[in-house]
Formats: structure tokens, C-alpha cells, sequence
């Protein structure tokens, strides 16, 4: 571990972090308000409120269980050093602005678990890599979209059948009222897994300095 840095350093490092989750806001934040916006069922800025409050009291809900893993399960923590949270900060903004600039849909998070991995072996080379939590991050690249694929298939097919002899007005309102509780859910799901990624190396850049 390297000596102690100035605060006012400590302070720039831990506001590149927030400019990080403010691009990740860019790339994610569609995600939690899309159905109930294009549905009409709220406004777009009271559907981001919406989506904020519940990603916000998430962590009351979930614990912080990604935060941990990401602040030490990822890298050894005892090689993390402000230089190497800035490498891996830097890595994925610049990887968030390219995929945002170019419309295209990426991972904020895996550009985060990449650039601290990179950073990491660059700085103390692979034995810095703590596999049981990077294999539990590449496995969720597979399993996360295979899951919710199929899941939505089965929901679908659920769903149709439940409601196969209403009319259009009747299924409408229902699913209006219900699009708020997975509006919510979503968020809250959002809020304790994703949101979780900053606060991670936050916490480690933290603990780096003692």
C-alpha cells in the first residue's frame, strides 16, 4: 500500500468516481422508467424520480453485498492505490462515452470490473486478481441476459393466458397500476446490485488511505 495522499486529491479521486456513476446514469437509467414512460403512465421527469427514490433506499433492502464484492473481491485490496482507482476510473469512462456516443448498449458495470482487473495486473500482475469474485462477475455476463430471456418468455406466455379473454380497456388499467410495482422492483433490483459498483471502489480507494 502506497503512502497516504493529499485530501484534497483523495477528494478529485472520489469525484471521478461520481462522474463515472453520472455516465453509468447516461447508459442505465432508461432501463429503470422505459415501459413506464413509453406507456404513458408518468412523465419522464417524474418517472427519473421515481426510479431514484427506489434505487436509493435499495441498499436498505439488499445490503451492500456488490459493493463489498467490487471494493475487495475483485482485486487484492492491499495492491489498490489511488493510481490504480484512477487507471480503473478513467478506463471505463472513456469506454461509457464511446458506447454512449455511439448508441451503444454496454455493461457500465463490466467496462468498471475490466478497467480495475487491467489496473490491477498492471500493478502487481495476475496474482492481484481474486478469481472466486471475477468468476462470480464473468459468470453473471452469461447467466444475467440467458436468465432474463427466458424468464420473459415464461411471463409472457403466463401472462397471455391469464388474460387472454379481457378486453384491451380492462388489461390497459391493470397493467397501468402494475408497471409502478415493476417500475419499482426494477429499481430496486438496480439499486442493489449496479448502483452498488461505485460505492465498492469508494470504499477500497477509502481504505487504501488508511
Amino acid at each position: 500500500m502506497e503512502a497516504t495522499i493529499a485530501f484534497p486529491l483523495l477528494i478529485g479521486l472520489v469525484a471521478v468516481a461520481l462522474f463515472f456513476d453520472f455516465l453509468n446514469g447516461l447508459h442505465d437509467a432508461a432501463n429503470s422508467i422505459a415501459t413506464i414512460v413509453s406507456t404513458r403512465v408518468l412523465r419522464p421527469h417524474y418517472a427519473v424520480f421515481w426510479a431514484a427514490f427506489f434505487n436509493f433506499i435499495a441498499f436498505l433492502f439488499f445490503g451492500l453485498h456488490v459493493a463489498e464484492t467490487v471494493g475487495k473481491g475483485i482485486v487484492d485490496a492491499s495492491i489498490v492505490t489511488p493510481a490504480v482507482i484512477f487507471s480503473a476510473l478513467v478506463g471505463a469512462i472513456v469506454w461509457n462515452i464511446v458506447t454512449w456516443v455511439a448508441g451503444i448498449p454496454s455493461s457500465s458495470s463490466h467496462a468498471l470490473i475490466g478497467g480495475l482487473v487491467g489496473a490491477g495486473v498492471a500493478k502487481a500482475g495476475t496474482g492481484a486478481i481474486v478469481w472466486s469474485g471475477l468468476g462470480k462477475t464473468v459468470a453473471a455476463i452469461v447467466l444475467s441476459p440467458a436468465t432474463g430471456f427466458v424468464l420473459a418468455l415464461v411471463l409472457v406466455l403466463v401472462v397471455s393466458w391469464l388474460f387472454v379473454r379481457q378486453t384491451p380497456f380492462a388489461v390497459d388499467n391493470t397493467f397501468r397500476v402494475l408497471q409502478f410495482f415493476s417500475a419499482s422492483l426494477y429499481s430496486l433490483g438496480h439499486g442493489g446490485n449496479d448502483a452498488q459498483k461505485t460505492m465498492g471502489i469508494i470504499a477500497v480507494l477509502l481504505y487504501s488511505q488508511g
